[in-house]
């Protein structure tokens, strides 16, 4: 019986205290980590020019960062109050535990320790053993080489050569001989030493008695590793020290709703527990759901059609041919799968209902029990895994026909299929309700596993593939030709092209220089033409359909946010039931007949889905497939292509190893600093700032950026950085572009009220703490006579947790301002300002101009970092009902001249993206570099990525 225990853990990143009551929670907070609060870069510096309000001091709180109030009582003594020492106050969350799943620490047997104990030592090996490798050198060069760089075998012993020929007069050798002993060292490594297994099946039915098909005949091996040692060593992982749970929770607004965001908040995890729970003896545990995914891939489509079916594995603790026509095959490679599955964990079902001791990242020992959780498939291996007829849906019982007419409708159960297995014929249980009657999935050898449960929402294919892609942007095209027939929908198609390949730049927005029409679609190339595509046809199709797109794209983006509370679950279904009502258009001018497809019928289950795993975010097969790159087509390309399964199975055993090995060495502090600076060894205790620095600076000891992954060379790729958390912070490019004095800035800028701009910014800046400034007189003001560094870009760091980040949530991009982008055209964007709460602005207080320069200057002994903009008013308050967008316009003064001012860039909030209002008219071909300035007003793309989503 596993002892009772209070428990309140410290909010603190990477600090895992466990407290018995609030009080210790309190002193520790206070003594540790002093008083808690956001960082926040942005100083207040005033804007210049009449009438302009300075930004907030400090911006609001982002959900789920440390704010001033974090130790308050969210709801006081109103609303849920959960059971003593089953909860923690996360500040605007309250935090509620699972009461018998606590994932308490025992030692190497599984008995109950103090939970305050430390863990025992990581390992016996000394902070400079480097085994198997001689020294630091040696493992970054075999890493570099076979991890980063890919080299091939010949090309090794190439690099190899030319570095033993440097030191043969100083009686040296490189660290090795040739690629055999670095791939023999790298194989010596003891770290991730997970082995390669296999099993052989075969078909055992009736064959005819002449003419057997060769599968019949055929032997076919399964190749994996045992997902047990695999669970076992990403529990081990210290990476994951700090961002893993260790028990089911609930988390509650201050208005007492549920807040979903990781897959141990959902439903489908607490009510797990809940049954392990029944069993006392397993009182005390650390429950692990196995998230599998599997998804087919396609090496060589030249060259033969080479298939590989990779099957994939993660826990749910951390912190997302001829024979085709062939029934008895069909039914046979479906059942291969099926069984195969079954074997490959095989080794976990002893610990689904008793427990495994295992260690976990903060190094201690825990209690464990495993169950399967959820899949992530496409549509095709979903009805494969679920034993449910094509253009069935594989989750509830809708008739193929209809799908959403009987909505909502009852949802499949594995008691309830095998009942109608049981009394229906064959044939009855295939057309009244789509089950293949024979094939048996694999969750049905597992305890408490039901496959259609454990199916997860697929964003990829689902909604961004499947409804907006194949479905939506096919219809437009269907229905311009149904309406306009076919010389004048070809016409309308170009402008569309037209429209798309003219808009302007924007960090992570790939180019469309030809608009849609290519062949090769990738899940890039469709999240890429979600964002600019509503206001591409807008003016070209009627209402209806500009309402079709606007509802789905709000579905879309909501669905995709990194947490999502009930109050976005009423969104949610808003935005679903106005895609419903206004899709009719396409069914009514005869585009579609039915909207019975599987996978636009998927949408109506995301609430549940949520409800059950989470934020979306963590479970799609866009995780699957771009694993693809890394566990596939990589290693396929690095093999002789000659029996190529064995050479790649190899080969992403090396990787792991070397992975592995740097994670031990990290853990050791053996990796701190360059190969050319490394510390004493008497010297290996961290220096804080040291670390601090070069965290905020994105490096860690090794030359270790976020690259952009497969980004075609038009993008203008934002970053992923690692924290601190803030909401925003901008500063000047590290290198500026040239020098000018003021005169020769207003030829160039075509300013003559630059000096006067200056003299009042310098003004309003020296009196920025007076509460009554004196009034601005340029006849008194002093005159700037120095010079003026230029700079051509701007970084904006910002808090985007949705979006694709890092530590702390955190994402950067760059703001341009430059003469001559990529040697071409002039580049200016648009941006964000902080105008404050008491601005009058329908984006809560921020507003929207263009960057006509960055510069800075000193004046007297202070530094400024400066923009000069050129603002834009909204047209209307409220967003444009249609497209669901704000519409802004370029700003003149009473006689048309431009409205320009001077900013601290510490107002600039991050970049903005516009996308100019076609209407109905066809437009020239544009530059994308002229787009702003071509248009009289402009939407802001709030589907720029997800965090203009949220402030848009």
């Amino acid at each position: 019986m596993a002892p009772a225990v209070t428990r309140l853990v410290c909010r603190f990143p990477n600090c895992n205290r466990v407290f018995k009551n609030k009080s210790g929670l309190t002193q520790h907070t206070h003594a540790k980590h002093g008083t808690p609060q956001i960082q926040n870069l942005n100083r207040t510096a005033p804007l210049a020019g009449p009438g302009f309000i300075p930004p907030r001091s400090r911006s609001p709180t982002p959900a789920g960062v440390i704010d001033d109030n974090i130790y308050d009582d969210p709801a006081g003594d109103q609303g849920f109050v959960p059971e003593e020492g089953t909860w923690a106050d996360m500040g605007r969350l309250l935090h509620t535990f699972h009461l018998h799943l606590t994932g308490l620490k025992c030692d190497a047997n599984g008995a109950f320790i103090d939970q305050d104990a430390p863990p025992p030592p990581h390992t016996d090996a000394p902070p400079t053993d480097w085994t198997p490798y001689d020294n630091r050198v040696e493992f970054e060069t075999a890493e570099f080489l076979f991890t980063r760089n890919q080299m091939s075998a010949r090309q090794i012993d190439t690099l190899l050569d030319l570095w033993a020929a440097t030191l043969i007069k100083h009686n040296d050798a490189p660290p090795f001989a040739n690629h055999r002993d670095m791939y023999a060292t790298i194989d010596a490594t003891p770290l991730g030493d997970t082995p390669w297994k296999s099993f052989t099946l075969c078909y055992n039915g009736a064959k005819p008695e002449q003419d057997v098909p060769p599968w019949m005949d055929g032997q076919y091996d399964v190749w994996y590793r045992d997902p047990l040692e695999m669970t076992r060593g990403i529990l081990a992982n210290c990476d994951f020290d700090g961002g893993i749970e260790y028990s089911p929770y609930r988390d509650y607004t201050t208005e007492d709703k549920r807040y979903w965001k990781n897959f141990m908040s959902g439903d489908w995890a607490w009510n797990q527990a809940d049954v392990i729970a029944q069993n006392e003896e397993n009182h005390g545990l650390t429950f692990v759901p196995l998230i599998i995914g599997s998804d087919k891939t396609v090496v060589s489509v030249a060259t033969g059609q080479t298939e590989y079916h990779p099957l994939y594995l993660s826990i749910g603790n951390i912190y997302n041919s001829e024979h085709n026509d062939d029934i008895k095959y069909r039914n046979f490679r479906w059942q291969l799968f099926q069984r195969s599955l079954a074997k490959i964990f095989e080794s976990v079902k002893p610990f689904m209902e008793n427990f495994d001791v295992t260690r976990f990242p903060d190094g201690h020992y825990r209690r464990t029990v495993y169950s399967l959780g959820p899949y992530i498939a496409d549509y095709p291996e979903q009805i494969l895994l679920s034993g449910v007829v094509q253009n069935w849906c594989p989750q509830c019982l809708g008739n193929r026909k209809d799908l959403d007419g009987a909505q909502p409708c009852l949802h499949r159960r594995k008691a309830h299929t095998e009942l109608l297995v049981e009394q229906l014929t064959y044939k009855q249980a295939w057309e009244q309700y789509g089950i293949i009657a024979d094939l048996v999935p694999f969750t049905n050898d597992f305890p408490r596993a039901d496959i259609h449960e454990l199916l997860s929402p697929d964003i990829l294919h689902q909604i961004i593939k499947g409804t907006f892609k194949d479905h939506l942007v096919d219809w437009v095209g269907e229905y311009l030709l149904v309406t306009h027939g076919t010389c004048h929908a070809a016409e309308i198609m170009d402008d569309i092209d037209c429209r798309i390949a003219a808009v302007a730049p924007f960090a992570g927005l790939r180019r469309f220089p030809d608009g849609r029409g290519f062949r090769q679609w990738t899940g890039d190339d469709s999240k890429a033409l979600m964002k600019v595509y509503l206001a591409a046809i807008e003016g070209h199709v009627p209402q209806d359909v500009v309402c079709t797109f606007s509802a789905f794209l709000e579905f879309c983006y909501i669905v995709r946010r990194e947490a999502l509370t009930e109050d976005d679950l009423v969104k949610l279904q808003d935005a679903l039931d106005r895609f419903h009502q206004y899709r009719e258009i396409f069914k009514t001018t005869g585009v579609v007949l039915t909207f019975s497809l599987p996978r636009q019928h998927s949408l109506c289950h995301y609430i549940v889905l949520i409800r059950l795993f989470g934020a979306p975010n963590g479970l799609c097969s866009s995780i699957t497939e771009s694993k693809h790159i890394k566990a596939v087509k990589e290693p396929w390309r690095r093999s002789s292509r000659f029996n190529a399964l064995g050479q790649m199975l190899l080969t992403n055993q090396r990787l792991d190893k070397l992975a592995a090995a740097r994670v031990d060495f990290e853990a050791c502090g053996m990796l701190r600093g360059s190969c050319q600076n490394i510390p004493a060894d008497d010297d290996l205790e961290p220096d804080d700032d040291a670390e601090a620095n070069m965290a905020q600076e994105g490096h860690h000891g090794r030359l270790r950026i976020h690259e952009p992954q497969n980004q075609s060379i038009e993008v203008d790729a934002g970053e992923i950085i690692d924290g601190p958390t803030v909401e925003s912070h901008v500063e000047l490019a590290l290198t500026p572009r040239c020098a000018r004095n003021v005169h020769a800035l207003s030829l160039e800028l075509d300013l003559p009220r630059l000096p006067f701009m200056i003299q009042e910014f310098i003004h309003d800046q020296h009196y920025s703490d007076d509460p009554n400034p004196p009034e601005f007189d340029p006849a008194t003001a002093q005159v700037f006579l120095g010079k003026l560094t230029l700079f051509n870009s701007a970084a904006a760091s910002f808090h985007a947790p949705s979006d694709l980040s890092g530590t702390g949530g955190m994402r950067r991009e760059h703001i341009r301002a430059t003469p001559s982008w990529r040697t071409g055209e002039p580049r200016h964007d648009c941006i964000f300002i902080n105008m404050g709460v008491d601005f009058d602005s329908p984006m809560n207080g921020l507003a929207v101009a263009r960057v006509l320069c960055f510069f800075s200057f000193n004046y007297r002994t202070s530094y400024y970092p400066c923009a000069i903009v050129h603002w834009y008013s909204y047209v209307h308050k409220e967003r444009d009902p249609d497209t669901g967008m704000y519409v802004v316009a370029p700003t003149t003064t009473g006689d048309d001249v431009p409205d320009v001012s001077i900013i601290h860039i510490d107002c600039i909030f991050r970049a903005a993206h516009l996308i100019p209002v076609y209407g109905p008219d066809f437009i020239p071909k544009i530059s994308p570099h002229d787009s702003y300035d071509m248009f009289n007003s402009y939407y802001v793309n709030r589907y720029a990525d997800h965090h203009a989503f949220e402030i848009a």
